[in-house]
């Protein structure tokens, strides 16, 4: 199979399907010195998993990883310190999978034969014949998405480091659009959001707040955790999530990140309407960076817009735009145009209607990104099929679990995505002005 890895300096590639043993990311181009945890990418894991509430499937699998490989596992030599740091070989993260009960690999046995529609298993099955990995949709489930937010969690890192910053929440789901809320304040929801979830997680609760498991741990002590972690979490403490006590004290609709609360309630209300009549719905994602030098991408077929364009592989997404986006048919150039000034001394916009690229080169400006996220296509209602081996008609009602909208799991996606093919980009252009930040160089010609 190809098709599964991505990236030239910052290389990422994943393995792996939604009831195989597990998930796979394996990073090439992570600095040496670095230190991650289990809980760290665990805590961004969480965001996207299943089974945490009414907008998401209920499988519970719990996503906790296992950092592989990559780490020194002590000090190198007498007077350093290099013991738990990252040694620039590649980091590869494991994601076993838990929750794979037969009920559920028979459900999708029995209806296997007959492909759902707006599904991958009837491209798949032509693809890869009776081999193709129909249990669960293999790799062309959401599942495999885990692997890019674990990635994603490094690269944000890493980027932070560099004061560059990837943020993603829920712009529009059920047909209702947020209203324009400041940046500073979609990154407090965010922050205050992931810290909801993280203190009602009851596997965090079970695993990391309860030191049972710990990045110290060795690699077969975490395999004897997680065989037991189901017995874990029966007995780990509950921490009820009263919605009503949560958007009071901060602010945030905790089944849903979207920064403006009346808004958020409604989108909700609405998700869970058209659930309740078996059916799905889709919405809009929208990501912003900011921190990123003027100059970052490559031209012609490594254009970063082109390269952002990539998260159309992402389940679900069926359009990615920048900026105006679409709406720049209907635009002259005067209104499109993002017209500069300078203010003391500095290159100022007067508008960001190109989402902060130009030419496939980023502006200085915040990138902003939105992503058209679809309806889920496995619902509850009959719909017409065939049978992929005998090519006969037939009907489809499913009986696997599912999600009634894709949004709320996939802003966390796009995130860790975005942050993936910056940094990938962004290691260029650092590399690049390496070689040109000298004073003979011909960019300073004319300049004191």
């Amino acid at each position: 199979m190809f098709g599964c890895s991505i990236g030239r300096l910052f290389q990422v590639a994943i393995a792996g399907g939604s009831y195989q043993e597990g998930m796979t990311t394996h990073l090439q181009g992570v600095p040496a010195g670095l230190r991650f945890t289990e809980e760290e990418i665990y805590s961004e894991l969480l965001l996207r998993k299943p089974g945490q509430g009414e907008l998401a499937s209920p499988r519970k699998e719990p996503d906790v990883p296992i950092l592989y490989s990559g780490f020194n596992v002590a000090d190198t030599m007498e007077g350093v310190k290099s013991k738990d740091l990252t040694n620039g070989t590649p980091l590869v993260i494991l994601i076993p999978n838990l929750d794979r009960q037969f009920v559920h690999i028979e459900q999708y046995r029995t209806t296997n034969r007959t492909p759902r529609p707006g599904h991958a298993s009837y491209a798949s099955f032509h693809k890869y014949g009776i081999y193709d990995d129909a249990i669960g949709a293999g790799i062309f489930s959401g599942r495999y998405t885990c692997t890019i937010v674990a990635a994603g969690t490094v690269a944000k890192r890493v980027l932070a480091e560099h004061g560059i910053q990837v943020t993603g929440y829920v712009k529009e789901a059920a047909g209702i659009r947020c209203p324009e809320v400041p940046l500073e304040e979609i990154r407090r929801q965010a922050a205050a959001y992931r810290q909801i979830r993280k203190e009602h997680d009851p596997v965090y609760a079970a695993l990391f707040a309860s030191g049972k498991y710990s990045f110290e741990m060795r690699f077969l002590e975490k395999c004897a955790v997680l065989a037991q972690f189901w017995d874990l979490l029966e007995k780990a403490p509950q921490k009820t999530l009263n919605v009503e006590k949560v958007q009071k004290e901060h602010g945030v609709h905790p089944l849903l990140l979207c920064p403006h609360l009346e808004t958020a309630n409604a989108m909700v209300e609405k998700i869970l309407a058209i659930k309740d009549e078996g059916d799905s719905t889709g919405g809009l994602v929208e990501v912003i960076a900011t921190g990123l030098p003027a100059g970052v991408g490559e031209p012609v077929f490594g254009k970063l817009d082109g390269e952002l364009g990539r998260m159309m592989s992402i389940g679900g997404v069926k359009a990615v735009e920048l900026g105006m986006g679409l709406a720049v048919k209907d635009a002259t150039g005067s209104a499109a145009n993002d017209q500069m000034f300078a203010e003391a001394g500095k290159v100022k916009f007067a508008s960001n209607h190109a989402g902060g690229i130009t030419g496939g080169l980023t502006t200085g400006q915040d990138l902003i990104i939105r992503l058209a996220v679809k309806p889920t296509p496995t619902i509850g209602k009959p719909q017409r099929t065939i049978d992929k081996l005998t090519n006969e008609n037939a009907q489809l009602a499913a009986v696997t679990r599912r999600d009634p909208t894709l949004v709320a799991r996939i802003w966390p996606v796009a995130e860790a995505f975005t942050a993936i093919v910056l940094l990938d980009n962004y290691m260029q252009y650092v590399a690049q002005q390496h070689f040109l930040d000298r004073p003979e160089h011909p960019k300073y010609a004319g300049r004191v």
